[in-house]
């Protein structure tokens, strides 16, 4: 197979590149160049997608593409360059309208498309609207399809640091740090993807030119079992301390990612469904997921090996004053319950 990567040098893209690259596959990774290499026995094409399709490149007969770009006006010059090709669109699960409800491909309400080139930051629909749009433009276009929708991917190369938090948080218990803050109820439901089971998936589909769309995502696992794998991963024996809503508000904790925020929490019940999907068609269409001790050892040796790897998250001492106001308040609540006897 002679497979079209449109990106190659970051996480997921890279990923699909090197596997297919490792199966035999001539592989041709088309980016500006700017976030590293590609693969080894992957040739690189120098392409910006803000300007025109390269016709040397539209000229090449490709077998399949993949394309994880969220830019309309991209994925619209490349469809129309290449629509012979069996296309693999990476969309995303906030493709959904209504976070609350777990329902996927045919039964979930999609956002409305947004056909032009928006700059998410400025909106927060933005994002999962382009995708929505996105995949419209390959299902019209290409010869063929498969649109897969992520949930949160993992593992190590990982850009956005949210999973990352935790093997990283994890290797401070190893250095005495035992006391950790968790998200909510271990009860609350999670789902991760390690970024390789992914790309493998991506390029099954690509090889067997697998049609239909997917909710990319690993099985509904309680968070309590997912931090425990973590643990055992990266082996670690930390001493959980659960927060819920009301209290990770009150100390200014905030949800999924970013500054002050503790990932994998998200608020309940109005994101309830997000990380609830089926993850039966994906499994039924040959996904599989490995354990996810394995995503977490192989994050946490990743993250030490990169300094300037990313890490999103209460700092050390954020934590540490959350969890000293959380002792607080327990102190005080216990308390006032004994002079009320």
């Amino acid at each position: 197979m002679k497979l079209l990567v449109l990106g190659g040098s970051v996480f997921l893209s890279k990923a699909v590149a090197a596997d297919a690259a490792a199966r035999g596959h001539e592989v041709v990774a088309a980016n500006r160049g700017r976030s590293g290499p590609v693969p080894d026995g992957v040739r690189h094409v120098a392409l910006d997608r803000a300007d025109p399709f390269p016709a040397a490149l539209a000229a090449e007969r490709f077998d399949a593409v993949v394309d994880v770009s969220r830019t309309p006006s991209h994925v619209r010059r490349a469809v129309a360059a290449l629509p012979g090709a069996h296309w693999v669109f990476v969309s995303t699960v906030n493709v959904y309208a209504d976070d609350a409800d777990p329902g996927g491909p045919g039964a979930g309400r999609l956002r409305d498309p947004e056909p032009e080139d928006v700059d998410p930051a400025a909106s927060a629909e933005a994002y999962g609207a382009m995708k929505v749009a996105c995949e419209e433009i390959v299902r019209a276009g290409a010869a063929g399809a498969a649109v897969v929708r992520p949930g949160l991917i993992v593992g190590p190369g990982d850009p956005s640091g949210r999973f990352t938090y935790w093997p990283a948080r994890m290797s401070r218990v190893l250095d005495g740090a035992v006391e950790v803050l968790a998200p909510g109820d271990p009860a609350d439901p999670v789902q991760v993807i390690d970024v390789r089971d992914l790309a493998a998936w991506v390029v099954d589909l690509a090889e067997r030119r697998t049609t239909g769309d997917f909710d990319a995502v690993g099985p509904v696992t309680p968070v309590g079992d997912l931090l425990a794998a973590v643990a055992r991963g990266t082996g670690a024996e930390p001493g959980w301390v659960w927060a819920d809503r009301e209290r990770l508000e009150a100390a200014d904790v905030r949800p999924w990612s970013g500054e002050r925020s503790l990932p994998l929490w998200l608020p309940r019940p109005e994101y309830d469904g997000m990380p609830a999907h089926d993850a039966g068609p994906a499994a039924a269409a040959g996904l599989s997921c490995r354990p996810v001790e394995e995503s977490a050892r192989d994050t946490l040796d990743w993250w030490r090996a990169a300094p300037d790897a990313a890490v999103t998250g209460l700092t050390a001492d954020e934590e540490a004053g959350v969890l000293s106001a959380l002792r607080d308040a327990a102190t005080s609540a216990r308390e006032g319950s004994d002079a009320g006897v």
